[in-house]
């Protein structure tokens, strides 16, 4: 595929993890599964050269992005000039006050094609600041599609699992072959369609204490629930539960992880 005369005068830099996307339709199918309105606020992680920002400007006439690599905003002013308002944040994400972009009570709806070596830590970011977001929208690394995805059972199934599913709905939309990419990366790649739940059906009272019981077990996640938790659930407790202490971590629900921390 010809690179633009931009991607060109570009040299992708490996401690931001840059692949920019370059397959057009790639980049159609992403923003028909985002389906941008004009009315909605919303705000891009890592635009980098500009493949979807140039799709979703002309619709929204506003939006914001987050980039951290400095020498491309210049790149991504000029490739987006005259398709309407961008407001270009030079910072990281991993860092970034969401919440403060929040205008009018309008949701934020964050969309973005992820560094492979930030997608996990960011995501928590976000999930530390979902009451300002309406649903999300990332292209990042199948493996970790998949364990986004991943329900009890399943060998993908664990701590990122259980955490982001406590707090959204998650759906892996379609993938996306390595060479729809510049560089080309060694793995695929998925969109994945993240939705936080309107209301929770079993809350945890303290989120610290599931992200913790999640930890530990998922950290000798081939052990018994019972051996995981040891010291911190006692038998007697699991079974006032009705959980199985003989069940393995990737075996338990996400509410059964709620249940358990409910009592710490």
């Amino acid at each position: 595929m010809i690179l633009s005369r931009i991607q060109q005068n570009v040299k992708p830099r490996k401690r931001f993890g840059q692949n920019f996307l370059q397959d057009k339709n790639i980049i159609q199918k992403i923003i028909k599964a985002i389906a941008p309105k004009k009315t909605d606020h919303i705000v891009e992680i890592g635009p980098g050269l500009g493949a979807l920002t140039i799709q979703l400007l002309p619709i929204l006439k506003n939006m914001d992005v987050i980039e951290l690599d400095r020498d491309l905003v210049p790149k991504l002013r000029t490739a987006c000039r005259s398709l309407g308002e961008l407001n270009i944040h030079q910072a990281d994400a991993l860092r970034f006050d969401f919440k403060k972009l929040v205008k009018n009570e309008h949701l934020l709806r964050i969309v973005g094609n992820l560094p492979y070596n930030i997608s996990t830590p960011l995501i928590f970011h976000l999930l530390e600041q979902i009451d300002c977001i309406c649903d999300m929208h990332f292209m990042l690394q199948k493996e970790v599609a998949q364990r986004l995805a991943a329900k009890p059972n399943n060998k993908n199934y664990g701590r990122l699992s259980v955490m982001v599913q406590y707090f959204c709905r998650v759906k892996e939309l379609f993938t996306a072959s390595p060479h729809a990419f510049y560089p080309v990366p060694k793995v695929e790649s998925a969109l994945v369609y993240l939705v936080p739940h309107k209301k929770i059906s079993l809350p945890a009272k303290n989120i610290s204490a599931l992200e913790e019981i999640v930890k530990l077990a998922f950290n000798q996640r081939r052990k018994m629930i019972q051996n995981c938790l040891k010291g911190s659930v006692s038998k007697e407790q699991f079974s006032n539960l009705n959980i199985s202490p003989k069940l393995r971590p990737e075996q338990l629900s996400v509410e059964d992880f709620v249940k358990i921390s409910n009592i710490i």
